[in-house]
């Protein structure tokens, strides 16, 4: 039997900031890296750069809306992609 591809994305938080409601940070996956904004209380996500960013955002969004009052400023995350980049 065939294994699913997934590729392993690494969450690096460097800003968490209540008060502007924002979280900023990098996001690596395969050869790829993006920096992100989630403002999370507009449901607003920036993705850069733009090479790649449609492999990246929905993944990114879903693991941020599940994670997002769990993340802390200076920790790094992962989570499993569906997909092969």
């Amino acid at each position: 039997m065939r294994s699913k591809p997934e590729t392993i994305a690494n969450v690096s938080v460097k800003e968490y900031s209540f008060s502007k409601k924002q979280i900023k940070g990098i996001v690596e996956a395969s050869q790829f890296k993006w920096n992100f904004t989630w403002s999370f209380n507009k449901g607003s996500l920036l993705v850069n750069p733009p090479l790649g960013r449609a492999l990246i955002e929905d993944a990114l969004l879903r693991f941020l809306l599940k994670k997002d009052y769990k993340l802390e400023a200076g920790n790094e995350y992962k989570f499993t992609i569906s997909a092969k980049f």
